[in-house]
């Protein structure tokens, strides 16, 4: 909700809907007959790696690249032949686009001028925003003063100025250090909760896409693999290329039985699959779900138990992980939070462990090829 004292409004944040967007390069399609529906106010983010169409889907969305064919409409109006300056959006390029000659307001208030808002009401967003970013003292300083994290700032600050009804974000947190992203990351999140603008941004990194995201489209060869909340993603990959980008996995590979029973070598791992047409499947482990099974009490019913010989052990301060071969072909790791002196988890190369992982949450997959 607005208040009334405020002159920056993004009550009026606009859905977006995007149908059979097409885009080919040569031979190659980089957006191969997309679907895709931005909810008003939503925080989606374009997650994939390099070459997976995400920057060229979120370049078609602000009118900085033609596709080939589709529709991509804001609220009801179609936006396909729209110039870039008849869209409206706030747009945050990786490296900033800031410019050097300018001061913070200056940069700040240069979208308002285009605009040609009156000098008064330009101060007062000005001085909004930059009250918003949590940089009040500093309108009068060059660019060439400001940190990394305070320049990532000023060019949020300058996107968003102008109440814009869609904000576009390119990779904006990539250059800086892995502290001051993380600590950017939760000033985006709260940011968006404060302004409400729809949000689409784009990023490679996994784990920035979990922390931000309402929800997270995975693309990959310029198609969308999975689009769902950042806990579905995580916790229920659709297929093999989601479940090995998104956070860390082991897949071990299953065979089923004319009973419909899924196994791993000879261990039983589900029993649930006489209806699926489907023989070869996938058990996807995460590192922080095993246990370590010091007992002959855990009950198989209920968990899976495995066993197998510690290959490495690395101490990483908060936590600690331990590589473990099950097999000749096959490891699995461990992840776990150590005590004060971190010396009561550690574990020796050469021993052997035993694993458990509750059958509730194991991670069950066709396997498909990537």
């Amino acid at each position: 909700m607005q208040d009334k004292n405020n002159v920056l409004d993004y009550s009026k944040a606009l859905p977006i809907t995007i149908r059979g967007l097409t885009k080919k390069y040569g031979s190659l399609y980089a957006l191969d007959s997309i679907d895709l529906d931005v909810s008003s106010g939503e925080f989606l983010t374009l997650l994939g790696p390099s070459g997976s169409g995400k920057t060229t889907l979120l370049m078609a969305i602000a009118g900085f690249n033609r596709p080939d064919s589709g529709s991509i409409r804001f609220g009801d109006t179609e936006m396909i032949l729209a110039p870039p300056h008849k869209r409206e959006v706030g747009m945050v390029f990786q490296n900033y686009a800031l410019f050097p000659h300018m001061t913070v307001a200056e940069n700040i208030a240069f979208p308002l001028k285009l605009r040609r808002i009156g000098s008064k009401e330009c101060r007062q967003r000005v001085d909004e925003a930059l009250s918003t970013v949590q940089l009040s003292d500093l309108g009068g300083r060059r660019i060439d003063q400001l940190s990394g994290g305070q320049m990532q700032r000023v060019a949020l600050a300058r996107a968003f100025v102008f109440s814009p009804r869609i904000l576009l974000m390119d990779e904006p947190l990539s250059a800086l250090d892995k502290k001051l992203r993380e600590q950017m990351q939760i000033e985006l999140k709260q940011l968006h909760r404060k302004l409400g603008v729809t949000t689409v941004y784009v990023t490679h990194d996994q784990r920035e896409a979990l922390t931000m995201s309402d929800r997270i489209a995975v693309i990959n060869h310029g198609k969308f693999e999975q689009i769902e909340t950042p806990q579905a993603i995580y916790n229920s990959p659709v297929n093999t290329f989601v479940a090995d980008f998104i956070g860390e996995s082991a897949m071990l590979p299953m065979k089923k039985n004319s009973s419909g029973d899924l196994f791993y070598q000879d261990l039983l791992i589900s029993s649930d699959y006489s209806n699926s047409s489907n023989d070869k499947w996938l058990l996807v482990i995460r590192p922080e779900r095993l246990f370590a099974v010091e007992d002959s009490t855990v009950d198989s019913d209920q968990n899976i138990i495995f066993t197998g010989v510690i290959k490495e052990f690395v101490y990483q301060g908060e936590t600690a992980f331990a590589l473990i071969a099950i097999s000749d072909q096959h490891n699995l790791s461990i992840r776990f939070s150590t005590d004060s002196s971190g010396s009561e988890n550690l574990m020796r190369p050469g021993e052997t462990l035993r694993l458990g992982l509750k059958r509730s949450e194991a991670i069950i997959i066709p396997k498909t090829s990537t």
